[in-house]
C-alpha cells in the first residue's frame, strides 16, 4: 500500500508491477502521482509538462510563416485581376 501525498488515499501498488520513475493516477483525486521509492512504495507529485506547451509555440510560428507567404502571393494576384 502506498499513500497518495495530495489527498492521503491509500492506494494499492504492487511493488513488482512498479519501477521508480513510473506514473500512475490517484483514483481517489485524479492526482498525476510519480513513484519514487519502490520497497515500500512512496509516491509523490509527478512533475508537470511543458512539452506540449512548447509544441504549441512552435505551430503557431509556421501559422505566422504561412501567413506572410499568402500576402505574398494575393500581392502577385492582384496584378493579374487588375489587367
Amino acid at each position: 500500500m502506498a499513500t497518495c501525498p495530495e489527498c492521503e488515499a491509500e492506494i494499492e501498488v504492487d511493488e513488482f508491477d512498479v519501477d521508480k520513475g513510473d506514473q500512475l493516477s490517484c483514483p481517489e483525486c485524479g492526482s498525476n502521482l510519480e513513484v519514487t521509492g519502490v520497497s515500500p512504495i512512496e509516491l509523490d507529485l509527478a512533475p508537470e509538462d511543458d512539452e506540449d506547451d512548447d509544441d504549441d509555440l512552435e505551430d503557431d510560428d509556421d501559422l505566422e510563416d504561412d501567413d506572410d507567404d499568402a500576402d505574398e502571393d494575393d500581392e502577385e494576384g492582384d496584378g493579374d485581376l487588375e489587367e
